[in-house]
């Protein structure tokens, strides 16, 4: 799984500026839990090879007792115990102050791994301007500039070397495919997910038992059901020891997020009596940019009335249009009602996810595709498509070769998906299209 940097400091310390480069996107996935008066922000990263999650976090003040500032303190608190290392920013120009000490005291008597970074150092001697951060007692202190992009990388390779994650061999990657489906559950808080869970367990049929997870306590059920072996990814938060599936669910962001990239398939189930939340659609994002194939199932159908019925599927095909490839189920998990038909469609996601496509009926399929329907010039240019192959697998991707495809349309893409999916019955899976142009070897000249 990948590892989880959290962001921490006092208020205007540039922490929600170096969340952005780290993450090179001003997007970010909100924990917009209500009560809360201050959110926290989730983003992936990568550093050469390494993959991150970085967590932004408000100011921080340890011993906030009251109002925002509590809720914040709480919010922050709530990161660094989701995160494997911290990095606790500073400012470089405005030097130590007493907050500071009270945040480094509080990460030291955590004993989590802790990177001290000096923000806002660009033009500055990194001699006796920093020396005084060294009194805080975390270690040596790293100059950054986020505003500039000065000496991030580096801040990078600190943390990530900190924590010695070995990277997967061929061995292990391959051990990966072994007939098991990996199904998370995910969904925000008091959808149902335990019930779920609970209800699934209760059948006859099923076989599971506890297996401890890897990191962070997190949990996986491995069960069987109709032949096929399945691995639930816990992403709930749930308990261990005879309170295992008990429906308390202690939410935790990261967890989804990395139960979601560990997974085959991923069942995103809503709550019919609440809608589609802005929680709702940035986990579904979250899934469709992770590349896994999705189902999507309604929970509580039975609460409601036609007229809320009505508003859920609109809310569906407004905020979730993204994901219209995925079979949708409305079922009752505390009823056990339309549960049989979800685990057919978790079955054909997987299987379209992993789809052989031969190269010559791709290449058929284009040159037919093609015929119906040229693709729209571009000036002087026509795009000209003239072979496809098949380049990975969950999710399935298909390159297309020829020449100024660069001027292929978004909607003439769309178009190409259609026939794809459709001749080879891709249900419940993203497709990727990507085009290579072939270059002009007298350009040039």
């Amino acid at each position: 799984m990948k590892p989880v940097i959290a962001l921490v400091g006092r208020p205007n310390v540039g922490k929600s500026t170096l969340f952005n480069r780290l993450t090179h996107s001003r997007d970010a996935i909100v924990a917009d839990f209500a009560g809360l008066t201050r959110d926290r922000h989730y983003g992936n990263g990568r550093a050469g090879s390494r993959e991150y999650i970085v967590i932004d976090t408000g100011g921080f003040e340890p011993d906030a007792s009251a109002g925002i500032y509590r809720e914040m303190a709480k919010q922050t608190r709530q990161a660094v115990a989701e995160s494997d290392v911290v990095i606790f920013v500073v400012d470089a120009r405005a030097g130590v102050n007493t907050q500071d000490h009270d945040i480094a005291q509080y990460l030291r008597k955590l004993g989590k791994p802790t990177l001290l970074v000096a923000n806002k150092a660009e033009g500055l001697t990194q001699g006796l301007q920093l020396v005084e951060f060294y009194e805080l007692g975390l270690g040596e202190v790293v100059p950054v500039s986020g505003a500039h992009g000065q000496g991030i990388r580096s801040m990078l390779d600190a943390a990530l070397d900190a924590l010695n994650i070995p990277e997967l061999d061929d061995d292990e990657e391959a051990a990966e495919d072994d007939g098991v489906i990996r199904l998370a559950v995910a969904g925000r808080p008091n959808v149902g997910k335990s019930t779920l869970i609970n209800a699934w367990l209760g059948e006859e049929r099923l076989v599971a038992f506890d297996m401890p997870g890897t990191t962070r306590d997190a949990i996986t059920v491995p069960f069987e059901r109709g032949g096929q072996r399945f691995e639930l990814i816990d992403t709930a938060g749930l308990r261990r020891k005879g309170k295992v599936f008990e429906a308390i669910e202690k939410f935790s962001v990261v967890k989804t997020l990395q139960a979601i990239e560990s997974a085959n398939v991923v069942l995103l189930l809503l709550d019919a009596t609440q809608g589609v939340t802005d929680q709702d659609a940035h986990i579904a994002g979250f899934i469709l940019e992770s590349g896994r194939a999705v189902v999507l199932a309604i929970n509580k159908w039975d609460a409601v009335d036609a007229y809320q019925r009505e508003q859920v599927e609109r809310s569906i095909e407004n905020r979730l249009a993204f994901l219209k490839f995925a079979s949708l189920h409305l079922i009752s998990a505390q009823k056990r009602q339309g549960l049989g038909p979800v685990w057919k469609s978790i079955a054909l996601a997987h299987a379209s996810a992993k789809r052989k496509m031969p190269t010559p009926m791709l290449t058929r399929l284009l040159q037919e595709a093609t015929a119906f329907q040229s693709p729209q010039r571009s000036g002087m240019f026509r795009p000209k498509m003239r072979y496809a192959h098949q380049g990975g697998m969950n999710p399935p991707v298909i390159v297309i070769h020829g020449n100024s495809l660069e001027h292929v349309t978004d909607s003439y893409k769309r178009f190409l998906e259609a026939r794809f999916r459709k001749a080879f019955d891709l249900v419940g899976t993203p497709l990727r299209i990507e085009f290579k142009s072939s270059q002009n070897p007298f350009k040039d000249d």
